[in-house]
């Protein structure tokens, strides 16, 4: 029964895994358009912004949702309603009048549906994968992950250059057309009966928190990965695209290749999660593999001025990151009952995700109202962070690199000495 199971996971994972590849194009393309039309660190940084707040809001109310009713119905209609959002982007597009503020409402839709897709996904992967192999599912996922960050750039430069935004997004609809059928026809997912229903979504809220109250040593890991999240998200998806840009004169080839090579250190890290032994010291795996990220990472990515530093750079932050989601993953799958896991992992997800929007929108003022002006300034202290990042346009963005490579390795380092987190292991 097991193995019939791990074998629906497989299918649903490869059908998903396409689909994510045409979404990834599809963000890649227009983070390109945004920044053509501005020059800006900006218009990027507000996409995501709108995106993550309401995923973050919903998120709360959505666990209690998703342990009430059928997940395969959940996911079936939250990609559609994404779906539909290309399909919008792509009407913009033909009738000529496609702004930033229109991609901004969309992702914005989107972020509501995530709200509700990825827990579901999460509970549906309990609901199918053997708990002895939750770990290897952890590698798996951030195999194709990264896989989809390797091509989806090239990919998306490439049509991007041969066909326009256009041409990306009908082939984004395509692959959901694919995923969409195959969970709606190949794909069965156990439903578990719950206890008693809820009388409002506050009452689910509550529970989840009440579960975290009981086990703090989970709580601690959320809000310390919270941390880590903004430290992060000031720069990699926020103003990294922009860096790279500015850095090799708008070659979109460049920007292509680190990313690429971001996705290459993800893949390797996820064959290496997926093929290993289970780690004895979960917990402490997380920090360290969160720290080892930010120090080689950011701090390659700050002092690299060209393509093969920056590439270095990219390899170093992602190859660790695996580690994290799977030994994360494992602790929580074995530590809550498969009946509230929606609460708890929604619970999680807004906890976790909570920074990330001000991370993103402080991360694009800073790099363009402060650290980039900052660096033309003249001051002393410039000249010293010239000697580390450069003299060249991004260099106040790779200054930021810098600040959240120190940052984010104390943080992560700190965690690790938590005694409610230790207990973890």
């Amino acid at each position: 029964m097991e193995e019939k199971s791990f074998k629906k996971y497989i299918i649903l994972w490869l059908s998903q895994s396409v689909s994510g590849l045409g979404s990834s194009m599809t963000g890649f393309a227009l983070v390109l358009w945004a920044y053509g039309q501005s020059h800006s660190a900006m218009p990027v940084s507000l996409m995501s912004f709108c995106n993550y707040v309401p995923y973050v809001l919903l998120s709360l109310f959505a666990g209690d949702f998703i342990d009430r009713h059928k997940k395969k119905t959940i996911m079936l209609v939250s990609d559609s309603i994404a779906a539909a959002g290309s399909l919008a982007v792509l009407a913009f597009q033909f009738a000529g009048c496609l702004e930033v503020w229109n991609i901004c409402a969309i992702n914005a839709v989107v972020g509501i549906t995530n709200a509700f897709q990825q827990p579901a996904s999460a509970v549906a992967t309990g609901r199918l994968v053997p708990n002895e192999m939750i770990s290897n599912v952890g590698g798996m996922n951030s195999f194709s992950n990264n896989l989809i960050v390797v091509f989806s750039p090239m990919l998306a430069a490439f049509l991007f250059a041969a066909g326009g935004l256009p041409l990306i997004l009908l082939i984004d609809l395509a692959s959901f057309v694919f995923a969409f059928c195959v969970l709606l026809f190949f794909i069965t997912i156990p439903e578990q009966a719950q206890d008693k229903t809820h009388s409002s979504p506050f009452a689910g809220i509550a529970e989840g928190f009440e579960f975290l109250k009981k086990e703090k040593g989970i709580f601690y890991i959320m809000f310390t990965i919270a941390l880590i999240n903004f430290c992060s998200r000031l720069t990699y998806e926020n103003i990294l695209s922009p860096m790279i840009l500015l850095r090799s004169s708008g070659d979109s080839i460049v920007l292509g290749t680190v990313n690429a090579c971001m996705g290459v250190g993800g893949i390797a890290g996820g064959i290496i999660v997926s093929v290993k032994k289970e780690s004895r010291h979960k917990a402490v795996a997380i920090y360290v593999s969160a720290a080892l990220s930010f120090l080689f990472g950011d701090l390659m990515m700050a002092v690299g001025k060209n393509v093969f530093w920056c590439s270095a750079g990219a390899v170093a932050a992602s190859l660790p990151i695996p580690f994290i989601m799977a030994n994360q993953n494992t602790i929580l799958y074995r530590k809550i009952p498969a009946a509230m896991q929606g609460r708890v992992f929604a619970v999680r997800n807004a906890i976790q995700y909570s920074t990330i929007p001000a991370g993103i929108i402080l991360g694009g003022w800073l790099a363009d109202y402060v650290f980039e002006p900052f660096m033309s300034s003249g001051n002393r202290l410039v000249g010293m962070l010239e000697i580390i990042v450069g003299d060249s346009a991004g260099s106040g963005m790779a200054a930021m690199f810098l600040c959240t490579g120190i940052c984010g390795f104390t943080v992560s380092l700190v965690s690790c000495f938590n005694q409610e987190i230790r207990k973890l292991n």
